[in-house]
This record gives C-alpha cells, sequence and structure tokens, in this order.
C-alpha cells in the first residue's frame, strides 16, 4: 500500500493536500492559508485520466504486496481465485465511487463526504474516524511487512520482539520526520522508491515465469481446515493489497473533470494492479516450493534466489529494495493518514488540534499521532505475537476497519436509489442497484472474512469513536453550529 504518485504532487505544492479537503464549516477552526482560492481551482484540477489511474496504481501497490504470497500459499492455490474475486469486488467499489462522485456536490473526501452527504454528520464522523484508523492500523501492518525484510537484509533469525519493535520504530519516525520537516526536496526520494518497486514487481510477473516449476505449487486447499478457511486467510491479506481503490474519489478536487475521470481512473487503476497482483503471486508460488514460500517470512528473496541461482547476493539485493521502497509507502501513508483526520476537523467532526498546522502548512499535531498510536500498537503486537502472524493480524484490523467505510458509501448510494430521487429508470436503475447491492454484501464478506478477533477489535474502536462524537457533538452546540435537538417540556423542567 503506498501513495507515492500523491506525496510527489504534495511535495510540489504543499496547498494541494488542502486543496482536495471540504471547506470548513467550523468558525472555531480556522482554515489554513494554503487552502486554494477560487481563481486558483482550476489550476489545482491538474490530474488527467492518465495521472489519476497512475495514482490509483500507486496507491493500491505498495510494500505488503512482497509479503503476500507467502500468506496466500497457506491457504493453497485456492487464494489465487480469491484474489481475482477481491479484484471483480474492487472494480465494483471503483465503479460505485464513480458514480457517487457524479452526484454529490461537494465529493471532496471521497468516502466520507458520501456519507455525510447522505446520511448526516454522525455517518460522515463515523466513515472518517473509521477510515483514519484504518490508515494508521494499515501503516502499523506496512512497517510489520517491513521489518521482516530488514531482518533478512541483516541476516536476523529470530529476532526478539523487542528488536523488531526497535526496528518497526524507525520505520515509522523516520517518515515522520520526513513530513514535518515538509521539504520540497524530498520529492525525488519518492521517484526513487516508486521505481525500486515497481522493478522487481515487474521483474517477476514476466521474466520470473520462465523460471516456474509447477511442481512449486501447492494444493488447492493448503490451510488444513475447510476450504472456507482457506478463503479467509486469503482474503483479509488480498482486500488489504487493494486499499487505495478510493484515493481518487477522495482527491477528486484535484482531477480534471472528476465527474468523468474518477470512476474510470478507479476502474482502469485496479484492473491494473489486479493483473500485476495475480501474474506476481502465481510466478512465486511456481518460483518457490510450498512449505518453503508458507514458512518464508520475506517471500521475495527465495524467489529471486530461485531466478538468480548462481548469485548468492540476489536474496539481499530484493530485500535492500523491499526495505528502501517500504519507507516510501510509510512516507506516503503517514502524510495521507494526517490528511485524513484533518479533512472532519475543518468540518468540527474531528477535535480541532488535527486541523494545528505549522508555517510550512504541516499537520504537525495529526502526523505525530499517525506515528504514536502505530507504534503503540506494534509494540502490543510484539509482545503478544511473532513473525508473519504480526502482519496477518494487522492487516486483518486494516480490513475491517476499512470495510465499514465501503459499507457505508455503498448503503449511501443504495438508500439514493431507493428513494426515488432518481429520474432514471428501467435497465439503468437495475443495473445501478445491482452495484450497490453487490458492493454493500462484498463488504459484508469481507468483513467477515476477517475473522472473529478483529472483526471484535474493530467493534471496540468503533465504540470508542462514538463515545468520542458525543463530546464533539456537545462543543458543536455549546458553540451553535449545530441545532440542539428539540425535548419535551416535562423533560426539561423534571
Amino acid at each position: 500500500m503506498s501513495v507515492n504518485t500523491r506525496i510527489r504532487s504534495v511535495l510540489h505544492h504543499p496547498d494541494a493536500a488542502v486543496s482536495s479537503l471540504p471547506e470548513p464549516t467550523a468558525p472555531s477552526v480556522p482554515a489554513p492559508s494554503g487552502i486554494e482560492r477560487p481563481k486558483d481551482q482550476q489550476k489545482a484540477r491538474a490530474l488527467g485520466i492518465t495521472s489519476a489511474t497512475g495514482l490509483v496504481i500507486g496507491s493500491i501497490i505498495g510494500t505488503g504486496v512482497f509479503t503476500m504470497p507467502a500468506v496466500l500459499a497457506g491457504a493453497g492455490t485456492s487464494s489465487l481465485l480469491v484474489l481475482l474475486v477481491i479484484a471483480i469486488g474492487a472494480m465494483l467499489l471503483a465503479v460505485l465511487f464513480g458514480q457517487l462522485t457524479k452526484r454529490v456536490p461537494n465529493s471532496d473526501g471521497g468516502l466520507y463526504a458520501y456519507a455525510r452527504h447522505e446520511f448526516g454528520d454522525f455517518a460522515g464522523y463515523l466513515t472518517g474516524w473509521c477510515y483514519w484508523v484504518q490508515a494508521w492500523a494499515g501503516n502499523a501492518a506496512i512497517v510489520s511487512s517491513w521489518v521482516l525484510y530488514v531482518d533478512a537484509l541483516f541476516g536476523l533469525k529470530h529476532p526478539a520482539g523487542m528488536t523488531n519493535w526497535g526496528i518497526a520504530l524507525v520505520g515509522l519516525w523516520v517518515p515522520a520526520v520526513l513530513n514535518l520537516s515538509g521539504a520540497r526536496q524530498m520529492a525525488w526520494f519518492q521517484n526513487v522508491t516508486v521505481v525500486l518497486k515497481f522493478v522487481p514487481l515487474l521483474f517477476v510477473g514476466v521474466v520470473g515465469w520462465f523460471f516456474v516449476k509447477t511442481a512449486n505449487f501447492g494444493p488447492f486447499n493448503a490451510s488444513g481446515g475447510s476450504l472456507y478457511s482457506a478463503i479467509g486467510i486469503a482474503a483479509g491479506v488480498a482486500l488489504f493489497s487493494f486499499i487505495g481503490v478510493e484515493v481518487a474519489a477522495i482527491t477528486a478536487k484535484r482531477v480534471k473533470d472528476p465527474v468523468k475521470n474518477v470512476g474510470r481512473a478507479s476502474v482502469l487503476g485496479t484492473a491494473a494492479a489486479a493483473i500485476l497482483y495475480l501474474a506476481v503471486s502465481a510466478a512465486v508460488m511456481g518460483l518457490v516450493a510450498h512449505k518453503t514460500l508458507a514458512g518464508s517470512t520475506a517471500p521475495f528473496v527465495p524467489a529471486f534466489e530461485a531466478i538468480f541461482a548462481h548469485w548468492s547476493w540476489a536474496g539481499k539485493l530484493i530485500a535492500a529494495l523491499a526495505v528502501v521502497s517500504g519507507i516510501g509507502a510509510l512516507n506516503g501513508w503517514t502524510l495521507v493518514t494526517a490528511e485524513v483526520s484533518r479533512a472532519p476537523a475543518l468540518d468540527g467532526l474531528f477535535p480541532r488540534q488535527f486541523a494545528w498546522t505549522d508555517r510550512k502548512n504541516t499537520a504537525w499535531f495529526a502526523v505525530l499521532v499517525a506515528a504514536i498510536l502505530p507504534s503503540i500498537l506494534m509494540l502490543w503486537s510484539y509482545t503478544t505475537k511473532t513473525g508473519l502472524t504480526v502482519f496477518i493480524y494487522l492487516i486483518d484490523l486494516a480490513v475491517v476497519t476499512v470495510a465499514i467505510p465501503y459499507f457505508l458509501s455503498a448503503c449511501a448510494q443504495l438508500a439514493y436509489l431507493a428513494s426515488g430521487r432518481r429520474a432514471v429508470h428501467g435497465i439503468r436503475l437495475t443495473r445501478d442497484l445491482a452495484i450497490s447491492i453487490a458492493a454493500v454484501l462484498f463488504s459484508t464478506w469481507v468483513a467477515m472474512a476477517s475473522g472473529y478477533a478483529a472483526v471484535y477489535d474493530a467493534m471496540l474502536i468503533l465504540f470508542i469513536g462514538i463515545v468520542g462524537y458525543v463530546f464533539l457533538k456537545v462543543r458543536r452546540e455549546r458553540a451553535g453550529l449545530v441545532a440542539e435537538p428539540e425535548d419535551r417540556p416535562s423533560a426539561t423542567a423534571s
């Protein structure tokens, strides 16, 4: 999961990150000076269909792909079919986000804006809250994958949990410092990490097939349980790998002709990522013996060693490439985590501290929180789990928390279609209803497939968010920003 394309544009134009956010409604939270003026709005729409598609591809394909083949191998070759089904589901979501962008007047912020438009502030808050949690929990998942390649690079065999936590802190806080510096020259670093990420993936996905051995492919169901268990193992990592399909919708204000291009870019980008995922994952399964692959924490290392059988440095090379590209991914998602909390903060639907900016227009408080929370989560994870199980748990948690915003967005479109507000009927209405219902069912199934533990933890996070909304609502009512509900006179007098 990475957002390198997004970061390059932000580093060159720091105010662009804020220009894609909703206009503030709470006078108590001053708008940052970087918010674009009306005369700059046309200039801000810098992303055509090609650039927007590249943004989606760069946001979907991230560091998790370097660990994904090992998790899929644990489920068996059936996981490739699961990956294909998840890809189709992700493309349905891409179509859905394009439809929502067409009809929601102010779609800046994407999922948050859709839910708020259809269901009001509370639903918008819950969507923003869950997506923000997914963002920093996803950073924890990314850094857990990154740590495994750091271990492989330096030859650390069975390191202690606290050792890996120390490595994870480096992966989380170096990007935080880079974001706080606000240095524009970091754009070159993002360009380098993009290349270092895609070159080995394309190499394995194309050249790797010439070294594939059919004997390496494991059984259809390698989970040791039912086929449904195998599907559950593969579903979490598969959907986690497609998080980012919504990025074009979130940055709609910067896309030229968003009514047309957001949906197209989302579908094209998701399709391209799906093809690469399938090609790379299947190739790695054929390059590495199944038992070795299922037990590997850095599966691209033995894959490269299989291709370059007589080159002892091949495994270290791919480990180094994964480490450097991982820092780039974490750098990007640290910024995105800060920005997705600043958006509702500007609307008064998040603590105002998340809208605090420094003289460089950096949301410094949000950046610090975006590093502190995954640091704490990683400490807890490494004291209760080890190796690949840390990555699997974190991706399941991230998947459940992102499934909720996906679910609410699908319900927003479904409510609109069922209300009869749309003038179009017949086959088009049937088509759009089918897409919305499929997206609702898909989001529900993904949450269920993540496992009881992840759903349980996500529910606790949701409850904490609701309690937080109570205090935000009280503050907004006292400030006169929203109307107080009318109670019965007898109730207020008693």
